[in-house]
């Protein structure tokens, strides 16, 4: 059995309970190097073969994952955050199906909801938002063209933008160009929720790009853009006294 763990966005502590069992237990980890933290492996056996994914190929990441199969032992893929985001699972779980090996998928905190936990933030403020997008800007992986930052930026909504820190000013452009305003706030973190690592700046689009570019700030980092980051919003109807729901009636 292959175990495909997100290993959470940085703190050790926020791998799943599953997640952890799993690594503790392990025969066999492969672990995407680049980007878990490396104390998150002091889980595993001794006597564990690790792998670093971040200098072998998707061949040879599956003929470890084979050959250890066909032993009997048991294997975590260890991916950083949540591995549906961006993670490219999807080619290792056709490669595995291909080959007749089992594998599940046991999800992680992902970077994005870190990120929200270090700024203090709600993404979907009422009267503010309602909407939070994942995306990247286009690099070395093109974008379809109905998912360009213009486009998306269109929207107004929140945007949590992976992967993107080393361009900065060209994300920028995108989002002014896609009728956010000079003065909406943003913020871009580095590293969250490593302990003793993670960086916070805050400003808005007029001025990010330089504050990410003073900090030396160019990947590991999340941009967030969004009015939720500001002071005006209304409140939930949820605990409004006069609002009536299934587990409270409105006081009269």
């Amino acid at each position: 059995m292959v175990h495909i763990v997100g290993a959470g966005a940085g703190d050790p502590e926020l791998i799943t309970v599953k997640g952890k069992g799993l690594l503790e237990k392990a025969d066999v980890v492969i672990y995407a190097g680049s980007l878990v933290n490396p104390k998150l492996l002091d889980c595993c056996r001794a006597e564990a073969a690790i792998y670093n994914s971040a200098s072998m190929t998707l061949e040879e990441v599956i003929a470890v994952i084979k050959q250890a199969a066909e032993e009997g032992k048991d294997i975590v893929r260890l991916h950083t955050g949540d591995p549906s985001i961006y993670g490219a699972i999807r080619e290792q779980m056709d490669e595995l199906r291909r080959n007749n090996i089992d594998f599940e998928i046991v999800p992680g905190v992902s970077s994005f909801a870190a990120v929200a936990a270090a700024l203090e933030l709600e993404y979907t403020l009422p009267g503010v938002t309602q909407t939070l997008i994942i995306t990247r800007r286009e690099g070395r992986t093109p974008m379809p063209e109905s998912e360009k930052l213009p486009l998306l930026a269109a929207h107004g909504a929140s945007m949590c933008i992976f992967l993107s820190a080393n361009m900065i000013a060209e994300t920028v452009a995108d989002l002014s160009a896609g009728g956010y305003a000079a003065d909406t706030p943003a913020a871009v973190v580095q590293k969250a929720s490593w302990p003793g690592e993670e960086k916070i700046l805050r400003g808005t689009l007029s001025d990010i790009a330089e504050k990410v570019k003073k900090a030396g700030i160019d990947r590991t980092a999340m941009i967030v853009v969004s009015r939720a980051l500001g002071d005006d919003y209304e409140l939930s109807r949820l605990y409004a006294a006069d609002f009536s729901h299934g587990c409270r009636k409105a006081s009269k």
